[in-house]
């Protein structure tokens, strides 16, 4: 009869309970969540959709950079079509984009021509002159001019200035003319609105100051609609943004995931549906290249994908926050079954010096490789949607490594391994550990150790954007705690200053992330719990006055 307590059987019972938990954890999180009934008719298209014809490898910041090609715009605007009536743009005289509205007349749609101001009084002279003679050539689509948008949040211009701006473009083009904005902005300069033919503002409830949860979105939309209407008796207000992000970091409460943004924009259309409101949603494609300016919550606001630019959800439909839930469960129980499969092998050639493996070994084990198998998953899936330009790929590859090694710590634990501190892995010779398992682990955990402080120094001292990472870091500190449990309870730590500092540094960040994030924001919590779990096992470092394991 096989040997049930040898480790080959108990690292494939194990696997069993590992394989279930990961299959299990992973069809919860990919479980579709219902939305409410369509806000859309039979037939009905939405008022009108921000149109950035940028694919997923363009960025306006390229200087003089190509057209975008018009079989490209022709086959958005024919993806577009049938959700919509009408475009609005941002500007005009670059990229290519002026081809966007001979391709929107050509399929029935009209279009709202931004006009794109900043500083560069040159710049706006040529987007002025370029959006006047799209709108002449093509007088049956262009219904209106927008001058400029959130150059007053921006404080590239002054009301006064911008009023001229207005004043010119309406006199040029003899078009309805209009401004766009986030709401406050045309509260405190009502000398704007005076100047425009109707007042386009912005509501997005996941930048406000107080952020909004998802399912209080429609209700903050309706709230500042009736105020600003309050405000500017008899003017005609539409709503030129209101969207969700589908992914990236929370604010507060505020959660971006694809369920929520389909959840926000089928509230808002039914309020606005009811209530007579033109509004536009924020945006018709995923635009990577603001990810560079806002973090990967930028990059996620379309209604359509910019790789594959399919919709991410049909109206009225169960949307999943995980669609390909089932390829992560795979691989996390591949992962699984791969780490378990080495820490069988290197438990049975664990050197008679040590204690033999115990329950509470297999424990911390099993512990390991099922919550790291888990979490790598959803760390690629994170770390993928905000990766952009050379330092947020460097980042994310380093935090993906991470989290693709912390599982198989659980080998180390198997081996009977300790962790080192950081002198005994990269000290003098004299000091360094002599376990090839024990000094691969040290290693390891330095590496953690940078990405961590990375991370909470950034959120520390540049919070805004900067994401959560606590799946990668979370799995880490996780698993790199269970080695640290192989040092034998009377061994008394010696932390170096080294550790102590680290230490010091990530523990107080930590409270400084939940003080700044608050308490209603769990990724925060999940990552300020993993920094502080880090800093206990660099508290628990063993001295150097002999060389460990």
């Amino acid at each position: 009869m096989p040997d049930l307590k040898s480790p080959p059987m108990i690292a494939a019972g194990l696997f069993a309970v590992s394989a279930a938990a990961i299959g299990l954890t992973w069809a919860w999180l990919g479980a579709p969540v219902a939305m409410p009934p369509s806000p859309l008719a039979a037939g009905d298209k939405i008022d009108c959709i921000s149109y950035t014809p940028y694919q997923a490898a363009d960025s306006p910041f390229e200087e003089g950079g190509s057209a975008i090609a018009p079989g490209l715009i022709a086959a958005d605007v024919g993806r577009l079509a049938p959700l919509t009536k009408c475009l609005r743009t941002y500007s005009a005289a670059d990229h290519g984009i002026a081809e966007v509205v001979p391709q929107a007349a050509r399929q029935g749609l009209s279009v709202m021509q931004g006009i794109w101001i900043s500083r560069d009084a040159a710049a706006n002279e040529r987007e002025i002159n370029a959006a006047v003679a799209i709108a002449k050539a093509n007088p049956k689509t262009v219904t209106a001019l927008i001058v400029g948008n959130e150059v007053l949040l921006r404080q590239e211009q002054t009301a006064a200035a911008l009023v001229e701006l207005i004043k010119k473009t309406k006199a040029l083009s003899g078009l309805p003319v209009t401004y766009a904005d986030v709401w406050e902005f045309w509260l405190a300069n009502p000398s704007v609105a005076e100047a425009v033919d109707f007042i386009t503002i912005h509501i997005l409830p996941f930048w406000e100051d107080d952020p909004v949860v998802a399912t209080d979105a429609a209700r903050h939309v309706g709230g500042i609609y009736a105020r600003m209407a309050q405000a500017y008796p008899g003017k005609r207000i539409i709503i030129g943004e209101v969207g969700w992000p589908s992914a990236g970091r929370m604010r507060e409460a505020a959660l971006p995931s694809p369920a929520n943004q389909a959840r926000v924009l089928h509230d808002v259309l039914a309020l606005t549906r009811a209530k007579g409101i033109t509004a536009n949603i924020i945006e018709a494609f995923d635009q990577p290249w603001k990810r560079q300016l806002e973090g990967t919550v930028g990059g996620h606001w379309g209604v359509f994908d910019a790789d594959v630019r399919t919709s991410k959800f049909a109206w009225g439909e169960a949307v999943s926050n995980h669609p390909c839930w089932r390829l992560q469960a795979a691989g996390g129980v591949g992962l699984a079954a791969l780490v378990l499969l080495l820490g069988a092998i290197v438990a049975r050639r664990r050197p008679a010096s040590r204690p033999p493996i115990s329950g509470s070994d297999w424990a911390r084990i099993a512990l390991v490789t099922t919550v790291s198998a888990t979490l790598a998953g959803l760390s690629i899936e994170s770390l993928q949607a905000g990766a952009f330009g050379t330092a947020g790929i460097t980042r994310a590859l380093i935090l993906g490594l991470v989290a693709l090694t912390a599982p198989f710590v659980a080998v180390a634990i198997a081996g009977g391994a300790r962790l080192p501190s950081f002198a005994q892995t990269i000290g003098p010779a004299e000091l360094r550990a002599r376990c090839p398992l024990s000094r691969a682990a040290g290693f390891a955990f330095i590496a953690v150790f940078v990405a961590a402080a990375h991370v909470a120094l950034s959120l520390t001292f540049n919070p805004r954007y900067w994401e959560f990472p606590f799946a990668p870091l979370g799995a880490a500190a996780l698993a790199f705690l269970a080695l640290q449990c192989n040092a034998p309870a009377d061994e008394r730590p010696d932390t170096l200053l080294a550790e102590k500092l680290g230490a010091a540094m990530l523990l107080l960040t930590a409270v400084f992330i939940v003080f700044n994030e608050g308490l209603q924001n769990w990724q925060a919590l999940a990552l300020a719990a993993s920094l502080a779990a880090i800093a206990f096992t660099m508290l628990r470092a063993p001295g150097v006055q002999t060389p460990s394991q």
